[in-house]
């Protein structure tokens, strides 16, 4: 996002942390199917005064990113992109809720050194609520024109969990299974446990208000790079700690609110702790 940004002419401020920011270099660097880009930035250990902060860390670093904001006031929108749901009322209530605008991302990148990052999918697709229509029109324009699919969208269910229905379900059977997308559609176990997952998702999204078709994000999963891997994935295979609460505790706890049964969720779960286990001892 900040090298897209920077190379659409706004000005851009990376905030890093404080131990980091002498040898964080001044320029970001993207290869990406859009073209590489060599863009010039700030950096700072505090976010600035700004129009807009585009928070893109990972929900568990959430509330320790957030030391970073000293003053709420001085900065005109948040579009937080983390993975999940339930950081909007965290936000919400941290920032307020008028400058709180609802987002997602969908794409897979990989920051492969400081300021370095890999954007490996042919795809960036950027969903925005239209509370930033006024905002951010022309922003979501000039990233439109690097390769970007931009739309803003009304209802803010459907946009938080159409995403989810899809990423939940991908990242979970990616993850449990150590495979890519292509190998999951071709071995029948592991594709029906996760067609299942995406049905079970989508129940769950519609019964907290969603307009989705779960046939249709199936068909949207078919179409998707055999090669493409889940950042939970990555963080397993790696020893970080995965987004699990972030990503599967919405579908989880929705279903304990709406008495859905969802069996082949709660199996991918068990299997992907099993696999987080595995890998601290």
């Amino acid at each position: 996002m900040g090298a897209c940004l920077a190379r659409s002419g706004a000005p851009v401020t990376m905030v890093v942390r404080a131990a980091a920011l002498a040898e964080y270099p001044r320029q970001l660097k993207l290869e990406s199917p859009f073209g590489n880009i060599t863009a010039a930035v700030a950096v700072s250990p505090e976010v600035p005064a700004c129009d807009v902060l585009w928070l893109t860390v990972k929900a568990t670093q959430l509330q320790d990113s957030l030391l970073a904001l000293k003053n709420p006031d001085s900065v005109k929108a948040i579009v937080p992109l983390l993975n999940g749901i339930d950081h909007l009322a965290f936000l919400r209530q941290r920032c307020g809720a008028e400058r709180t605008i609802p987002a997602t991302i969908a794409v897979e990148s990989e920051r492969v050194a400081p300021a370095h990052i890999v954007h490996r999918s042919s795809f960036a697709r950027l969903n925005v609520s239209s509370a930033g229509r006024n905002l951010l029109s022309s922003t979501l324009d000039e990233l439109q024109k690097l390769g970007f699919d931009c739309r803003f969208m009304d209802h803010e269910p459907t946009l938080m969990w159409s995403k989810l229905v899809f990423l939940g379900p991908f990242a979970l059977t990616t993850t449990a299974s150590d495979k890519g997308t292509g190998e999951i559609l071709s071995d029948p176990h592991w594709r029906e446990l996760g067609m299942a997952c995406i049905r079970e998702a989508c129940a769950v999204a519609v019964a907290e208000g969603a307009k989705l078709n779960a046939d249709a994000v199936i068909a949207g999963l078919a179409k998707m790079p055999g090669n493409m891997r889940s950042s939970m994935q990555k963080d397993v295979e790696q020893g970080r700690l995965p987004e699990l609460d972030a990503i599967a505790g919405p579908i989880l706890r929705g279903a304990e609110r709406h008495r859905i049964d969802i069996p082949a969720t709660r199996s991918l779960v068990a299997s992907v702790q099993t696999r987080v286990q595995a890998r601290k001892q």
